[in-house]
């Protein structure tokens, strides 16, 4: 058991060091640009000479994620939690990959698969780890990722309303709502769910004892 937890937790503290760099070069991205954190999505920034920064920074919250999704995959009774982080992982490259439309354009092909792919990726993540919370609810870190995942779901509905209104041929421009504040803590809350989910693999790779192990051999000894 223990010689199986080593590569786990290099594994983990792999997926660490993405959500890292990730999330540095998120904020690296917002940093040099400049652009209204308020009313301009996330996905804008793209349009920007320093855009090539967005699709990186995804690809390496999509490396976490398929580092979670590999190390809940190979617990059996997890394997639908880690179906749907790994399928995150994937809409994380998609979004990347197939940029949003500029605004005012009519949607492409790029813009629907962006669209759609951050959909998936906004609601798969929360319903993972309520999954998980509920499975391991005696673990440390349950009621966080609990919590964390129904604000996600709370703040995907305020993030969906204004296309919701958009269908029904009213007029609703990012100007006119905070749409940049609701996206951005969603995916604050959604990359923070995908953290704690490498905590709680952390935990239960940690082999439980090890320091009376070693107590109880150097008195032996």
């Amino acid at each position: 058991m223990e010689s199986q937890a080593v590569p786990g937790t290099r594994m983990i503290l792999g997926g660490y060091a993405a959500i890292g760099a990730g999330a540095v070069t998120m904020l690296g991205l917002h940093v040099v640009t400049g652009l209204d954190p308020v009313h301009t999505v996330i996905s804008e920034y793209a349009f920007e000479a320093d855009g090539w920064l967005l699709p990186v920074s995804l690809t390496l919250f999509a490396v976490a994620a398929t580092v979670v999704a590999v190390l809940l995959a190979r617990r059996g009774e997890d394997r639908r939690a880690a179906l749907l982080v790994g399928l995150w992982g994937l809409c994380m490259l998609l979004i990347g990959a197939f940029p949003t439309d500029e605004p005012g354009v009519p949607l492409s092909m790029s813009g629907g698969i962006h669209r759609y792919a951050a959909f998936v990726a906004f609601l798969t993540m929360p319903i993972a780890g309520l999954l998980l919370a509920r499975r391991h609810s005696a673990g440390s870190c349950a009621r966080w990722v609990r919590l964390l995942s129904l604000a996600s779901l709370g703040v995907l509905v305020t993030v969906v309303i204004p296309y919701v209104v958009r269908m029904f041929g009213i007029d609703l421009t990012n100007e006119e709502i905070p749409a940049g504040v609701t996206q951005r803590l969603l995916v604050v809350f959604e990359v923070t769910v995908l953290t704690m989910l490498a905590v709680m693999e952390r935990v239960r790779l940690t082999p439980p004892g090890r320091g009376s192990t070693v107590s109880a051999t150097d008195r032996s000894v």
